[in-house]
């Protein structure tokens, strides 16, 4: 079996042909092409909330199936936007769910907010690494978890967050030797604890994001040995773990239930 700086490796040395047997799937395929032809027709949030198929490639696509049952918070984060400061995409720390508003930006483009290139064929590109990235989680955690980090770091606007993520924090945790514990403390020390130890701007920059993954999925195999590279990590890609007051996740979970 191998281990994850190699899986890792391999799949970024030769990204493009990965992404294409991805694209060429007969699953991909199919969901890709219903899409692209639905898309088009979705004109408001009424729309896009009743495409469930749709809606679901869409939020799957920036890494957000996990709330596709959760109509009240979709509905509420679309109606939102990201215009203002107070809206709720804005106010939740995880980067997903700025860039799905941002991309379905209904709230600021109304009817044409389908018609741009981002949500077509960039929607559809961000679906077919997400798929690559489970396909190369059957192989290796990981793996998965350095191929995600290298797609999600670059957009992140601070250490926090690396804290709302679940995966990226599992990332940080093992490149900088954390302990998992340290999420006993509060936001403020972990915040601080990661801060001193990275800067977030580094990983805009391709070499330094690249050193920091090849230590991450060394320390991986380290503490992770082949026969175990394999175990289940889902839970550090299910629904976002999101840095935020008691209140606003309390108002979340109202969403989920579709309140």
């Amino acid at each position: 079996m191998l281990t994850a700086a190699l899986t890792y490796r391999n799949v970024t040395q030769n990204i493009d042909r990965s992404l294409d047997v991805v694209a060429k799937s007969p699953q991909v395929s199919r969901e890709s092409e219903s899409y692209l032809k639905q898309i088009g027709n979705v004109k408001s949030i009424d729309d896009f909330m009743s495409n469930k198929r749709a809606l679901r490639y869409a939020l799957t696509a920036f890494g957000l199936g996990d709330i596709a049952y959760a109509n009240g918070l979709v509905r509420k984060l679309l109606e939102g936007g990201v215009d203002r400061p107070d809206a709720l995409a804005n106010r939740l720390s995880d980067q997903r769910y700025r860039d799905f508003v941002s991309a379905f930006n209904f709230a600021r483009y109304g009817e044409a907010a389908t018609s741009f290139g981002r949500t077509q064929e960039g929607t559809v590109e961000r679906y077919r690494r997400h798929i690559l990235e489970e396909n190369v989680g059957d192989q290796n955690a990981g793996a998965r978890l350095a191929l995600y980090f290298q797609r999600q770091a670059p957009n992140l606007r601070n250490s926090l967050g690396l804290l709302a993520d679940a995966a990226l924090l599992k990332v940080t945790q093992t490149a900088l030797g954390l302990t998992p514990y340290m999420s006993n403390l509060s936001i403020e020390t972990q915040q601080s604890l990661i801060n001193s130890k990275l800067n977030v701007e580094d990983f805009k920059d391709p070499a330094k994001l690249a050193k920091f993954l090849n230590r991450f999925t060394a320390l991986w195999d380290l503490n992770n040995p082949p026969a175990a590279a394999t175990t289940p990590i889902l839970s550090a890609f299910n629904y976002p773990n999101v840095a935020i007051g008691s209140d606003l996740l309390t108002a979340i979970q109202r969403f989920k239930s579709g309140g």
